[in-house]
């Protein structure tokens, strides 16, 4: 291959608060870090995408896997895909519960059936049959996400007011061999109707993943990111000569003003270039090139250190 590999992890676009920004930033550091040490030893961008998804999946500090937010009946539902660019494969599952790894059911539902959408039940039938260990439902649910659930059943209350900080974890990459691909799960709208299914799940809106152009993973108001397909909105606009970051950007102001839908992105493009965009007030992100580790969180926020000196301080905090 001669590719030079990148990834880039989202953490999920929205609203951080201050006490969970630390973790954020690590845990989005830790899935860049792995990710691209899966693709520096010639492995597959969808290895790599599977696996930094994974690591976000059961860090709390995320709205996926373990940390997921509950339904209106205080149950968690998950949704999630894989993407790969070279032929257009793609796996998802949505809706589901008492599974500590969406993403990797979402995989199996790509190499090991004719289907690209399991949902619900038949997931779950599906993911017994692969001989996918059961989670019980109180290792899903945090203490956070069931006091949040509480709040938001309060006469008073107003869960879109929660649903600002919206934790989709996403990541993209290209390989050394210039293959793209693509993943993002999620636990979805905290205290959402039982059976919603959001953006993540959908082919084109929650990720979109072609070798002719590159790949992106979504996150925000998933109603919205449906209503303008994002995903592919951004592939579009890269195939008509943008670069990730103006595609980004254009696609992002388009859903803004259009639907009134914030959001963010993660993008790499078939020559390796990327971008990490949003609309809302923050969205926790790293990527990993040439050695390099950028991460940030806010706007204009953006740090960077080379990969040994991350790898390094692993053990202390960022």
């Amino acid at each position: 291959g001669r590719m030079k590999p990148v990834i880039v992890v989202h953490g999920g676009a929205g609203r951080i608060f201050k006490e969970r920004e630390e973790g954020s930033r690590a845990g989005v550091v830790r899935a860049a870090l792995q990710g691209y040490g899966i693709l520096k030893q010639g492995g597959t961008a969808l290895d790599a995408v599977e696996e930094a998804v994974r690591l976000m999946e059961d860090d709390p500090h995320f709205n996926a896997g373990c940390g997921s937010v509950l339904n209106e009946k205080g149950e968690v539902e998950m949704d999630a895909i894989i993407m790969d660019g070279k032929n257009l494969d793609s796996g998802a599952v949505s809706a589901v519960k008492c599974i500590a790894n969406p993403i990797k059911l979402a995989r199996l539902v790509m190499e090991k059936t004719k289907h690209m959408l399991l949902t619900d039940h038949g997931a779950h039938l599906f993911a017994q049959a692969m001989g996918i260990p059961e989670t019980p439902v109180e290792k899903l649910i945090t203490e956070r996400s069931q006091e949040r659930w509480k709040k938001n059943l309060e006469p008073d209350s107003n869960p879109e007011e929660f649903q600002k900080d919206l934790g989709t974890v996403g990541a993209v990459a290209v390989d050394s061999e210039g293959n793209v691909a693509c993943a993002t799960s999620t636990g979805g709208l905290s205290n959402k109707l039982i059976g919603r299914v959001g953006d993540t799940a959908c082919i084109g809106s929650g990720g979109y993943a072609d070798n002719c152009s590159g790949a992106t993973s979504t996150t925000g108001h998933g109603e919205s990111i449906m209503k303008v397909v994002l995903a592919r909105l951004i592939l579009y606009h890269m195939e008509q000569g943008m670069s990730p970051e103006m595609a980004a950007d254009t696609a992002l102001d388009y859903m803004k003003t259009r639907v009134g839908g914030l959001g963010g992105v993660v993008v790499v493009n078939k020559s390796g270039e990327w971008a990490a965009r949003f609309s809302t007030k923050q969205m926790a992100w790293a990527t990993v090139k040439d050695e390099q580790l950028h991460y940030g969180i806010s706007a204009g926020e953006r740090h960077t250190i080379s990969v040994n000196e991350a790898l390094a301080s692993q053990s202390e905090e960022f």
